[in-house]
C-alpha cells in the first residue's frame, strides 16, 4: 500500500557530490518525518540526517557542513544532497520516512554509495 524509493546512488571519486532522492508512494504518501541511514559493510546503521514536517534538520557529526537534507512535499520527496564525498561516506543509503495516516514507519529498499579515492 505504502512504499519510500531511494535513488541517485552510484559511484564517485572522492570529493565529488551525488543527490540522493525519497520519494512515497501510495494511497498514503505524504511524509512527515524522514530520516537517512546509511550502513557500510561490517557496521552498525547510522543516522546520517533527518527532517521533519516543518523542515528542521538534523545532521551526524561527520556530515555537518558536507551534506544537506531537503524535501519537497509537492513530489513527497526528501533528498539528501552530498558534497566533498570520501571514501568513509560509502555504504548503502536508506530512508525511513513516517508516513501520515500510516501506522508504522517505512523502510526504502536502499541505494549504494561507492566513493573511490
Amino acid at each position: 500500500q505504502v512504499q519510500v524509493v531511494e535513488s541517485g546512488g552510484g559511484l564517485v571519486q572522492a570529493g565529488g557530490s551525488l543527490r540522493l532522492s525519497c520519494a512515497a508512494s501510495g494511497r498514503t504518501s505524504k511524509i512527515n518525518v524522514c530520516g537517512w541511514y546509511r550502513q557500510a559493510p561490517g557496521k552498525q546503521r547510522e543516522l546520517v540526517a533527518s527532517i521533519n514536517s516543518f523542515g528542521s534538520t538534523n545532521y551526524a557529526d561527520f556530515v555537518k557542513g558536507r551534506f544537506t537534507i531537503s524535501r519537497d512535499n509537492a513530489k513527497n520527496t526528501v533528498y539528501l544532497q552530498m558534497n566533498s564525498l570520501k571514501p568513509e561516506d560509502t555504504a548503502v543509503y536508506y530512508c525511513n520516512a513516517n508516513i501520515q495516516g500510516y501506522w508504522r514507519s517505512v523502510w526504502g529498499q536502499g541505494t549504494q554509495v561507492t566513493v573511490s579515492s
